[in-house]
């Protein structure tokens, strides 16, 4: 390759327009020199060689790999440069970038510096917050007769960068229609594009096709339900750190759905209540209650209405507390939502049952855990029939007649203290004193026979 400069000693007289004729070339811009001028270079180098050897390479230019935004420096190490030029080019661009100890491109960002005490003399071209279009081959040349040139290769690698222009935002789409997210992102080398949900649940890219991931620019999604609103994140990768994401959101919209957990409530009059209607819709609805009459029930000190936000967002409980129920509050209630994709409503119906039944913790709980209900029983002093008790649902009553029978025991022995003295005794003689009964036995003893014993007691008195 021709240098791109003369063998003068002087930059000016190098780059004299008299004495140059530049044109590119496919190898790189080339410096033709006029004959007279060529013929004074060809006598002066003639007389160099015969004192001087040729200038020389020492080492060859690294090739580099660096980040754009970093700054970088290639090396180029000459022996014997005597009073011989180098240059640095960019080879691609076709641009001389610097001549010896000059810059000579107008890019603020090229320097050059040698080091003049090394024995072999290193010319270093630097390069600030290197781009991406600095990327590429770099010529350094000394301008002998037959010029010498190497070459060195660098590499930009830029992290991915998602472009916004040219990205999805956050969409709304109706419940069934079809949706495509799009994602473009730049860098060097060129990055690839994967999907994620932001909760890290499936993506149902079709009916029979769920992934956890999706690669690609751009995502579709058919036949969008509410299980797919949520935000899905798009993840730009080229091996270069760091990696960048864009959230997107996708909201589905629907009008309003009811599901009624029971439509039938007894309540005893005197006792609160609460109804109750779950709802999905999107947007979030507005939520009201109203009576048969289609009069919107208020909050006062009969009503207190509430809508609890859920999870999913879409979701929500609505809630009517009434409190003492009377005569006037059964019959029908609604529950009603809409928003701006319709509206629909539920209804529950409140009627009047019976108090529930209160079972005491004590004697009555044991009995009912270990007899039947109804049933006849035997006792240790012969068959004795009864009538049949139901100890579950007369829990209280059954207590009251266990007091009312220690009020008529009381009540007999103050009659006849002696006759029920012997009574007693005798009884503890037949049932033996070192195994008593247990209490709940007793119970059921005292419930039987104590009416026996009184009549005893009245009629030996008389």
């Amino acid at each position: 390759m021709a240098p791109i400069f003369g063998g003068g000693k002087g930059l000016g007289a190098l780059l004299m327009p008299s004495l140059l004729l530049g044109f590119l070339t496919l190898s790189g811009i080339q410096v033709q020199q006029t004959e007279s001028a060529a013929a004074a270079s060809s006598n002066s180098v003639q007389v160099a060689n015969a004192v001087l050897e040729d200038p020389e390479f020492t080492d060859i230019i690294e090739n580099i790999t660096v980040p754009a935004g970093r700054n970088v420096k290639l090396a180029c190490s000459v022996k014997n440069l005597g009073s011989y030029k180098v240059a640095w080019m960019h080879f691609e661009q076709s641009a001389i970038l610097t001549v010896h100890n000059h810059v000579i491109t107008r890019n603020p960002r090229i320097s050059v510096t040698h080091d003049k005490h090394d024995k072999h003399k290193t010319w270093f071209l630097h390069i600030s917050n290197v781009q991406e279009e600095d990327k590429g081959r770099y010529m350094c040349q000394i301008n002998t007769v037959t010029a010498k040139t190497q070459f060195g290769y660098l590499h930009v690698v830029v992290p991915p960068n998602i472009d916004d222009s040219v990205s999805s935002s956050d969409v709304i789409v109706r419940e069934g229609n079809n949706l495509t997210l799009r994602c473009k992102a730049t860098g060097s080398p060129p990055p690839s594009i994967k999907w994620k949900r932001d909760d890290n649940t499936k993506i149902a890219i079709s009916k029979n096709v769920s992934v956890l991931d999706w690669e690609g620019d751009s995502l579709s999604l058919s036949r969008v339900s509410r299980f797919d609103m949520g935000a899905y994140l798009c993840i730009a990768t080229n091996g270069v750190p760091p990696s960048v994401s864009k959230r997107i959101k996708v909201s589905v919209d629907f009008p309003p759905m009811l599901w009624i957990p029971h439509q039938l409530v007894g309540i005893p009059i005197g006792y609160n209540v609460t109804l109750e209607c779950n709802i999905e819709a999107h947007p979030t609805s507005l939520n009201y209650w109203t009576r048969e009459n289609d009069q919107m029930i208020h909050d006062s000190q009969k009503y207190k209405t509430e809508s609890i936000p859920g999870t999913p967002s879409y979701k929500a409980v609505m809630r009517l507390y009434i409190s003492e129920v009377q005569q006037s509050d059964y019959g029908i209630y609604k529950c009603i939502a809409k928003n701006p994709r319709g509206e629909t409503d539920g209804t529950i119906r409140l009627y009047s049952s019976s108090p529930p039944t209160t079972i005491p913790p004590s004697t009555t709980e044991t009995i009912t855990t270990t007899m039947s209900s109804t049933k006849s029983f035997e006792l240790l002093f012969g068959p004795t029939t009864m009538a049949p008790i139901n100890f579950f649902d007369r829990g209280i009553k059954y207590q009251s007649d266990m007091n009312a029978v220690d009020r008529s025991d009381q009540s007999a022995g103050d009659n006849s203290k002696s006759n029920k003295d012997r009574t007693s005794s005798k009884h503890s003689k037949a049932n033996g004193s070192s195994h008593p009964l247990p209490l709940n036995w007793w119970c059921l003893l005292l419930l039987v026979l104590v009416p026996k014993w009184t009549h005893s007691s009245v009629s030996s008195n008389h």
